[in-house]
């Protein structure tokens, strides 16, 4: 009973994502958007375009998917957006030996759909079992957003836009469904954590790109010990100060947090956006990535020759400052005093300039291409300038 109970706990948070879908009615543009903030295994992400479908299309994947199979978040030239978090809790007893399909069944859909109606086909008309238990965020150019709770042979649909679903306009999700049994399922104090956070942005019309990238994929509070660890945080005296760190929205499982911010039914779909922190959200910066201007992806952000994304790599080689605890219980606990610290000198706090930086010179060019009605010439230049200051900033603060 012991080593069951112990499996179960080390099982859960190896996909343990945090994943939100707001309606345009709720953001302060009018533009939807997705989120997922991906805890997994696989470590070292990277972004890649792709031309292998109906539709091309830009997707997060496993630097080291040599087949190219699994796709976690992404959008396709039709403005179609996807992502997904695992859940817990709708399968109860099953005996399918097919598992963890959720990456083939979102590259599948970006390569072939255009609107939610499409995605409900592709549910319906593959193959059973599915092989997937999930919740799918999805987002079109037409307006539409919803959360599709999936099991091997159904799938139940949780319109946002619907008031009676999603009364605020967004529905988030951790690692339970909310059509599952609700006696089991993961994640629940990360999903207390995170609608706190989007109910007050709401409140104030702030659930915008920057805010969730910002104040969610790196939110320091926990909502069952009330605990705040940035208050905490910034008393702290020297280099070491070791805190238990279980259950936050950032985990040391985070490979990346990535928004989409889809596009108004009337713009051109080359305007959508993909928000990407690659890596650990404490150690990264935001990389902007535009669909329209080209098929270009910063190469910082793309698998190298040496098998990796040069932006995860760096975090993740910083991140080891934060977990130096070899052991096997080092996951379990960060060093606060290098993340933030009375000095000012902790990672976060020095890599916050960098950061907004970077989000003040993306909005500026999207707020002209938004008047120009497409993503102009420049981005290549804003690409180039961004990789540029990421270098340069790491390697004068980290030696990186």
């Amino acid at each position: 009973m012991v080593f069951l109970l112990l499996s179960a706990i080390w099982i859960f948070p190896i996909q343990a994502c945090t994943i939100a879908v707001v309606s345009g009615k709720c953001t302060p543009d009018g533009r939807p958007l997705l989120w997922k903030h991906r805890d997994t295994d696989n470590l070292q992400n990277a972004l890649m375009y792709f031309r292998d479908g109906k539709y091309p299309y830009i997707g997060l994947i496993n630097s080291d998917d040599s087949l190219l199979e699994n796709v976690w978040i992404g959008c396709n030239k039709s403005g179609f957006a996807i992502m997904n978090s695992a859940s817990y809790n709708l399968i109860a007893t099953d005996t399918v030996e097919l598992k963890d399909r959720e990456g083939i069944v979102m590259k599948l859909a970006l390569q072939q759909c255009e609107t939610l109606g499409d995605f409900e086909k592709l549910l319906e008309q593959l193959p059973k079992p599915l092989g997937v238990e999930a919740n799918f965020g999805v987002i079109d150019a037409q307006g539409g957003a919803a959360i599709y709770e999936v099991d091997n042979f159904k799938y139940r649909k949780l319109d946002v836009n619907d008031p009676a679903i999603a009364p605020f306009g967004y529905l988030v999700h951790t690692n339970f469904s909310y059509t599952g049994d609700p006696n089991r399922g993961a994640g629940h104090i990360r999903f207390a954590t995170v609608e706190a956070l989007f109910h007050k942005a709401y409140e104030t019309q702030n659930i915008t790109p920057r805010f969730i990238l910002q104040s969610a994929s790196r939110c320091l509070k926990h909502s069952l010990t009330e605990t705040d660890l940035e208050e905490i945080g910034v008393t702290i005296d020297g280099d070491t100060r070791f805190v238990p760190f279980e259950d936050f929205i950032p985990r040391y499982s985070t490979s990346a947090s990535v928004v989409i911010q889809g596009v108004r039914p009337e713009e051109s779909t080359d305007l959508m956006v993909l928000w990407t922190i690659l890596g650990h959200p404490f150690t990264s910066v935001v990389t902007p990535v535009w669909f329209g201007g080209g098929s270009e992806i910063p190469s910082i952000l793309k698998v190298s020759s040496a098998g990796v994304a040069p932006m995860c790599d760096r975090a993740m080689t910083l991140k080891k400052h934060l977990f130096p605890i070899k052991r096997s219980y080092g996951e379990r606990y960060i060093n606060l005093a290098a993340l933030i610290n009375s000095a000012g000198t902790g990672i976060l706090q020095q890599l916050k300039p960098l950061d907004d930086k970077i989000f003040e010179e993306a909005e500026r060019h999207q707020q002209q291409w938004r008047k120009d009605g497409k993503v102009g010439s420049e981005r290549d230049k804003f690409y180039r300038w961004m990789e540029e200051i990421i270098k340069t900033e790491y390697r004068r603060l980290f030696g990186l």
